[in-house]
């Protein structure tokens, strides 16, 4: 027997299998009609677009359907969630409710800016009068703020302190908020300033997001939260999750989650230009974990040079941190050094033991990521 005498059959199972495909298309059309739907539905009345316990529930029955029917239950997850990655996106698109209709307006200093356009597009979607305040428009600041009822300083680090003891005449019960990286500089120099409500925000997010479904923002009270819980809703509504901690203990945890990240990430990849490595070569040779860390690597040079050097910049008691980390470093390459694999090894298990089940979790976590990342890979 040869492919000529299989052909027939072959091509009317792949006749078939491309049916199939088409009404896949067909359903996953109806599909997002409906999300559309729901969408509205929840907009109406304010209800947040991301709903967790009815996306596990509804991942949990399909997993067990999967498993009954003979088909991967990994399979069915992986294709629910980019179905709902892109429900989410068909919901977004419709507006929001305002949580609080007595708003008289919001000013976003610096609201041209890429993090600053994403709040006045979601502010002017769900029905409040927004303004910008940019660098040529500080002539006619007063008028700008005189009945603001929420202003937000989003500009780059290095000028927040500078903009915020500009803010003196706001309103009493405007609340003042700051979008920086950093929390407890700009929020000593918002409580200084303004005798009002204060909070310190800051979104866990990039500049490329198309909304906030399941996104993170962290919040940091500085004054009358009473008074700006009403943001927070906003902010639940549009799909964003919040996370309220203490101004210092968010900026020791930056210190290790994005500056020590970035900073050791950039000389990752100074490193591989010093020392002359071909990319392409190590792409090709790479395992899709690797290939997964250059890509973290290549997509930070992608980026503004400025916003990750203000990050980094920004408190000098980092500095101290990320000495730490060079001693530790140099401490474990001292082991390699003398060959001395037992006191490797007895580090590696003491780590292991401090992750505890993250360390599994992670490891499951990584592997989907890892198969994406392989999927996406050109030939």
């Amino acid at each position: 027997m040869d492919i000529n005498d299989i052909k027939p059959q072959l091509d009317e199972l792949r006749n078939e299998i491309d049916y199939i495909d088409s009404q896949l298309v067909e359903l996953l059309s109806k599909r997002r009609d409906v999300t559309t739907k729901v969408g509205a539905l929840k907009s109406k009345v304010g209800m947040p677009i991301y709903a967790p316990e009815r996306e596990a529930k509804l991942i949990s029955m399909r997993r067990e359907q999967a498993i009954d029917a003979g088909i991967s239950p990994e399979l069915i997850e992986d294709i629910l969630r980019r179905l709902m990655r892109d429900s989410y996106v068909s919901q977004d698109a419709s507006g929001y409710r305002c949580a609080n209709s007595d708003c008289r307006k919001v000013v976003v200093v610096g609201g041209k800016g890429q993090l600053g356009k994403i709040f006045v597009d979601l502010f002017e979607r769900s029905d409040y009068q927004v303004e910008t305040l940019e660098h040529n428009d500080w002539p006619k600041s007063k008028a700008i703020l005189s009945d603001s009822s929420l202003v937000i300083v989003a500009v780059p680090i290095n000028l927040t302190a500078s903009i915020i003891q500009q803010l003196s005449d706001l309103p009493k019960d405007c609340i003042l908020a700051d979008v920086t990286s950093i929390k407890e500089s700009p929020l000593t120099e918002m409580m200084k300033i303004h005798s009002g409500p204060v909070v310190g925000l800051h979104p866990m997010f990039g500049p490329d997001v198309s909304g906030l479904i399941k996104q993170t923002i962290i919040v940091c009270e500085g004054r009358n939260p009473e008074h700006y819980n009403w943001l927070l809703e906003q902010f639940q509504v549009w799909g964003a999750k919040i996370y309220p901690v203490d101004a210092q203990a968010h900026d020791q945890a930056m210190s290790m989650v994005q500056v020590m990240r970035h900073f050791s990430t950039i000389a990752y990849g100074f490193h591989l230009m010093t020392e002359g490595a071909d990319i392409s070569q190590l792409v090709e040779m790479s395992s899709p974990i690797y290939r997964l860390e250059l890509i973290m690597v290549g997509r930070l040079f992608a980026q503004d040079p400025v916003l990750y050097t203000d990050i980094i910049f920004a408190n000098k008691d980092n500095i101290a941190m990320m000495k730490r980390f060079a001693y530790r470093f140099l401490e474990l390459l001292e082991d390699i050094e003398n060959s001395d694999k037992e006191s490797f090894v007895a580090m590696f298990n003491q780590v292991s033991h401090w992750f505890g089940d993250y360390a599994d979790i992670f490891l499951q976590e990584s592997k989907a990521m890892l198969l994406k990342a392989n999927e996406l890979k050109k030939d």
